[in-house]
This record gives C-alpha cells, sequence and structure tokens, in this order.
C-alpha cells in the first residue's frame, strides 16, 4: 500500500515539473506574452478536443502566472485568444 502510495506521489511530482519546464520555458521564449501564449495553447487542445493536452496548458499558464511577475494576464485578451483558436480549430 505504501509503495502505491508512493509511486502515485512521484507521478503527481513528475507532472508538477513538467508544468514547471513548460512555463519557464513560454517565459524565456515568449517573456510579457507567456500567460497567452499558454492560453492560447490550451484553447487550441480544447477545440480539438484533448482533454491532457487542455489540462496541461491550463495548468502551465498558472505556473507562469506565479512564475513571473511581469507576464500581462488581461482577461478580455485571454476570451479573444479562446474565441479564435474554437473557431480556427474547432473540430467537425
Amino acid at each position: 500500500m505504501f509503495d502505491l502510495f508512493s509511486n502515485w506521489i512521484e507521478k503527481r511530482r513528475q507532472i508538477r515539473q513538467r508544468w514547471q519546464q513548460d512555463a519557464r520555458t513560454l517565459i524565456e521564449k515568449h517573456g510579457r506574452q507567456a500567460y497567452y501564449e499558454a492560453q492560447r495553447l490550451a484553447a487550441r487542445s480544447r477545440a480539438q478536443g484533448d482533454r491532457s493536452g487542455f489540462w496541461h496548458w491550463a495548468k502551465v499558464a498558472s505556473e507562469i502566472a506565479r512564475l513571473s511577475p511581469v507576464a500581462e494576464m488581461d482577461m478580455k485578451v485571454v476570451q479573444t485568444i479562446a474565441d479564435e483558436e474554437m473557431q480556427k480549430h474547432r473540430r467537425p
């Protein structure tokens, strides 16, 4: 039982590390726009029906908000991004 719990904790730790690494990568690549890029990737995943991708990029966006004091986070811009991605990538 302990091994099962220990393995679950380790798996969750690895997932969180991926979120943090992707957040750092987007911050380095996109600077102040990193949060918007993560939201764009989340919206694209959602439009394509990729639940795990949506969840991943949404968590990356929250990590960017936590890690970067300069990231822009205007919800009107996020809504516009989501609307654009839904129109462009919606599955038939």
